[in-house]
């Protein structure tokens, strides 16, 4: 019992990117509608494509990253070198820099964080916009909080976490 223990106190020792259990939404169409309420200008074409481009690349990240059910026992296995990535900043960054070299004509893409610097909560996501709209007014794009299932909500609706504008990030 006491090996129990201790395995469960070094594994939340060594995680990051603390994750806080929210519902899942899994459907391409879900992300299209809230998408496409960011501005009068976005057509549902354009939003379903950017939908179905989000779900496509957070895929690949998947198959890239292999988490494991639990984020806290993947980012264990990260920081303790039996896996090589896939903490929730790899996540956020990978989007960020795929959909920052994208080519959509109403929409612009950001970096948030959450807990900036306090290492077991720290966590990073991905933000869409309207072109040049507000940063806190956009949709949280996370594939990492709920593993193998893409987590997406407005950012004002994400009462788990406070989220901040990342631009010192931003690198395109």
């Amino acid at each position: 019992m006491r090996k129990y223990l201790l395995s469960l106190f070094i594994l939340f020792l060594f995680s990051a990117c603390t994750p806080l259990p929210d519902r899942a939404q899994n459907t391409v169409s879900e992300l299209a509608v809230i998408l496409q309420s960011l501005d009068d200008d976005i057509t549902v074409k354009e939003a379903k494509r950017l939908s179905l481009e989000i779900f496509h690349e957070s895929e690949k990240l998947r198959k890239k990253f292999q988490p494991v059910s639990e984020p806290h026992i993947n980012n264990f296995l990260i920081n303790t070198g039996f896996k090589k990535q896939g903490l929730c900043y790899e996540w956020s960054d990978a989007l960020y820099v795929h959909f920052s070299q994208s080519s959509y004509r109403h929409f612009a893409f950001h970096l948030l964080v959450a807990n900036k610097g306090e290492y077991f909560f720290e966590h990073n996501v991905m933000v869409v916009t309207a072109k040049n709209g507000a940063v806190m007014e956009g949709v949280l794009i996370d594939p990492w909080r709920e593993p193998g299932s893409l987590y997406f909500s407005k950012v004002k609706e994400d009462k788990a976490y406070d989220w901040k504008w990342r631009k010192e990030r931003e690198i395109l």
